[in-house]
C-alpha cells in the first residue's frame, strides 16, 4: 500500500473512486444521483482546490484502492472529511494503515464523522480511534447541517502528538 497527496494527474482516478463513495453513501443519506448519473461533487472540488484541504490517494501496487480528503489543516481541528476504500480492499488493513499515516502527517486534534446506520463504518472508526488514541477519544452526535430530515452524524474526536523528527504536512 502506498499513500500520497493526490495531484491533478491523479484526479481522474479519485473522481471514479468518488462516484463509488457517493454511491455507497447514498444508502445512508437517502440521496439519488443527478440525472446524468453523477452525485454532488463540491467536496471533491474543494479537496483539489481549497488551500485548507488535501486529497490523498491510496494505491495497492498500481491500482487505486482508496482516497481521503482532509480539511481544516490551518484550523484548530483537522477533519477527515471523506474516506473511501473499494470493497475489494476492505478488511485487508488498507484503511487503517491509510488513516494512521494521514493522522501522523497532520498531528493535532481530529474529527471524523460517520453514520450510525453504516454499521461497518461504526466498527471501523471506533477501532481506528482506539488504535490511534487508546481510550483518549470521544464520540458524540451532531446534527447534519442543512439536513434536518437525517439523523445526526456520529463524530469521533481525538488528539495526536507529532512524531519525533517528522514535521507536519501543510
Amino acid at each position: 500500500m502506498s499513500l500520497r497527496r493526490a495531484g491533478q494527474a491523479d484526479r481522474p482516478a479519485v473522481e471514479r473512486l468518488w462516484l463509488m463513495f457517493r454511491h455507497d453513501m447514498s444508502e445512508f443519506e437517502e440521496v439519488l444521483p443527478h440525472p446524468d448519473g453523477t452525485f454532488r461533487e463540491e467536496r471533491l472540488h474543494l479537496a483539489f482546490g481549497a488551500p485548507d484541504w488535501i486529497p490523498y490517494l491510496v494505491r495497492a501496487g498500481d491500482r487505486p484502492v482508496a482516497f481521503a480528503f482532509v480539511r481544516g489543516l490551518r484550523g484548530p481541528t483537522h477533519v477527515l472529511n471523506s474516506f473511501f476504500v473499494v470493497r475489494g480492499a476492505r478488511r485487508t488493513g488498507v484503511g487503517l494503515r491509510a488513516v494512521r499515516e494521514i493522522v501522523a502527517r497532520h498531528p493535532g486534534s481530529w474529527d471524523i464523522a460517520f453514520q450510525d446506520a453504516n454499521t461497518a463504518a461504526v466498527r471501523f472508526w471506533r477501532r481506528v480511534a482506539t488504535e490511534i488514541a487508546g481510550d483518549a477519544w470521544t464520540e458524540e452526535r451532531r446534527e447534519v447541517l442543512g439536513r434536518p430530515d437525517l439523523p445526526p452524524d456520529a463524530w469521533i474526536s481525538f488528539r495526536t502528538a507529532p512524531a519525533p523528527g517528522r514535521p507536519p504536512v501543510v
